[in-house]
């Protein structure tokens, strides 16, 4: 049948049909607070299909057209409510084996009730959802987000019906533009794997809640600041803090406010993580937070918390599970924090993209600081403008979520790139990002030592406050001589973190320490490793590469068999290698 102007086959020969679906982008700019705020789970059972073709887009199946013109009933090739059903939130991946290495598009779908109230505007929060995500309602296109690791927010307030449909289409192929780009070192999850919730609010609500120590000021001032969206811009804040005495009112004009006031509080730290509950009410809203009040920084080649030197004993983290792929759960979060106190950690360095919010939160109540980073690993396209628009939203999306979070210390801008003018250029942009955005922390990135010359030595260092070095002596570089010298050769002017060195061992296989894989080569690389790094006076920090085994498709011998395995832990994280107990005993001192 050939296809006229007004042809119901017309779909099939249109190749521009994404460029209907790229607009209504949503970005930080449409974020909004909501810790501790009542919310409606829309978790549960949806109706899922993968779409290799793109036919739900092609063919617009969210308007749901059933008949033509003339009324007369049309053949559909969907069934919204007969599809197979699979839990939200969670990775596709994790559902059935036959999808477990899929990458493409994905359609969720369900229905839910709204019933209105007069003061009422509503949002949907998506926590996360891999890669691109449209966002359908009520067979209308209402939404674009590109970003696979943070969260973001619609208003749907006058889009609401009684009865409702939602239809979420999800794209997770690799491409060489995006953040993360195409080739990595971690499992490609797909699907909506956070929390997707509904937002009441007032018609006047607190937008952004900020709470902060005043830099230089001995923690005995902070800054209480927020925004306010709506229709009354101008009034009076009521902020409240209990335990330190606190209820005073401060003004809003033109929608922002902010507070300096001098306090005496109990710093923040991991052996004290000291939590205040601070509100605010404005209007008909009320927010709250319990946050730690901390002081980081740096002088010369020292780290300082509160005043204090201190020497980051940290380790890397992916967000990884055998039985739930990226969307861990709530225990399999706090455990991860736990098993980090156990090997006598005072830091995480959470790699390679944003992790869960929860994990911040518990690394709070528990103790932990974090360096959080975005994506931009290995070679990201970045001549691409869009590219670094990308980058730069998801790292604004990042800081406004975390903002108050005390255990983060370090905002990291990427990881193991190349050092060319173009990357120098556009990291440049997100070392920016960061100091107009928050001025309260650290700014890092994972960088190599230059092989050519042997020393620490990447342009980006100028720009950084924190240097991150990644180096693998004694696995891809047996030559620990060579680290020897790199160090020596280096003069650096700031403190340096190892973000990343290890090697591989499978869990149980015992050897010789010149045999890859085994626990006793594992074990080696670490004492040379730390036997070195321990007499460099301008190395603050370490995080070794990694807590536990986790997937990689790029891995693929005999021992490794899909999974990275330079985790000090089993994937299940039952079982510890040798090279953990080495890394505890040097965490004691």
């Amino acid at each position: 049948m050939q296809p006229n102007g007004n042809g119901y086959l017309k779909h099939i020969y249109n190749n521009e049909y994404n460029s209907k679906y790229s607009h209504n982008i949503v970005t930080y700019e449409s974020m909004i607070y909501d810790r501790f705020r009542t919310k409606e789970k829309l978790n549960g059972y949806w109706n899922f299909l993968i779409d290799p073709y793109d036919t739900f887009l092609r063919a617009e199946w969210f308007k749901e057209n059933s008949k033509d013109k003339e009324g007369r009933e049309l053949p559909c090739d969907y069934s919204f409510d007969d599809w197979e059903r699979v839990y939200v939130p969670a990775c596709w991946n994790m559902a059935d084996d036959k999808y477990f290495y899929y990458e493409g598009t994905a359609v969720y779908t369900r229905k839910f009730k709204y019933l209105k109230k007069s003061e009422d505007r509503v949002f949907l929060k998506f926590g996360a959802v891999n890669y691109q995500c449209r966002i359908f309602l009520n067979k209308e296109f209402i939404a674009y987000h590109k970003g696979g690791s943070t969260p973001f927010y619609i208003e749907v307030t006058d889009r609401l019906l009684e009865e409702n449909r939602i239809h979420v289409v999800v794209n997770n192929i690799r491409r060489r533009e995006s953040i993360p780009t195409d080739n990595r070192d971690w499992f490609n999850y797909g699907g909506i794997y956070r929390d997707v919730e509904l937002i009441r609010l007032p018609q006047t609500f607190i937008k952004t809640f900020r709470a902060n120590v005043v830099d230089g000021t001995n923690l005995q001032k902070i800054k209480i600041s927020v925004e306010v969206d709506g229709n009354n811009l101008n009034g009076k804040a009521l902020l409240t803090i209990p335990d330190l005495g606190v209820k005073k009112e401060f003004n809003v004009n033109n929608g922002r406010g902010e507070m300096e006031l001098k306090v005496q509080l109990e710093p923040w730290s991991p052996d004290n993580p000291t939590l205040y509950t601070v509100q605010v009410q404005y209007g008909d809203d009320f927010v709250m937070d319990k946050v730690g009040f901390r002081e980081i920084s740096v002088k010369g080649t020292e780290i300082y918390l509160n005043g204090q030197s201190i020497y980051l004993k940290g380790i890397c983290c992916h967000e990884d599970s055998i039985e739930n792929g990226k969307a861990l759960s709530e225990e399999e979060i706090i455990e991860n924090i736990k098993l980090a106190k156990e090997l006598n950690c005072n830091f995480v360095r959470l790699a390679h993209y944003p992790h869960s919010e929860k994990i911040t939160e518990a690394a709070d109540q528990f103790g932990i600081m974090l360096w959080e980073e975005i994506a931009v690993n290995w070679a990201v396209d970045f001549d691409n403008s869009a590219t670094l628009e990308d980058a730069k939203n998801q790292l604004c999306e990042l800081m406004i979520r975390d903002y108050n979070r005390a255990s983060v210390i370090i905002w990291s801008i990427g990881n193991e790139n190349i050092d060319t003018d173009a990357r120098l250029v556009f990291m440049k942009e997100l070392v920016d990002t960061v100091k107009n955005m928050d001025d309260t922390r650290l700014v890092s990135a994972g960088c190599l030592i230059n092989a050519e010359k042997n020393i620490i030595s990447d342009r980006l260092i100028q720009y950084l406050d924190i240097i991150g070095i990644n180096e693998y002596y004694g696995w891809y570089n047996g030559n620990f001589n060579l680290l020897i010298e790199a160090f020596r050769n280096s003069r650096p002017n700031r403190p340096v973190i190892l973000a990343e060195f290890g090697a591989e061992a499978l869990s149980g296989h015992m050897g010789t320490i010149d045999e890859f894989f085994t626990e006793d080569c594992q074990a080696d690389v670490y004492r040379k490793q730390l036997k070195i790094i321990k007499d460099v006076p301008y190395i603050r920090g370490i995080s070794p590469w990694i807590l536990y085994d986790f997937r990689s498709p790029r891995r693929t011998n005999q021992y490794q068999k899909g999974y990275n395995l330079k985790g000090l832990l089993s994937a299940d994280k039952k079982y510890k290698k040798l090279a953990y107990y080495i890394l505890k005993k040097f965490y004691n001192y």
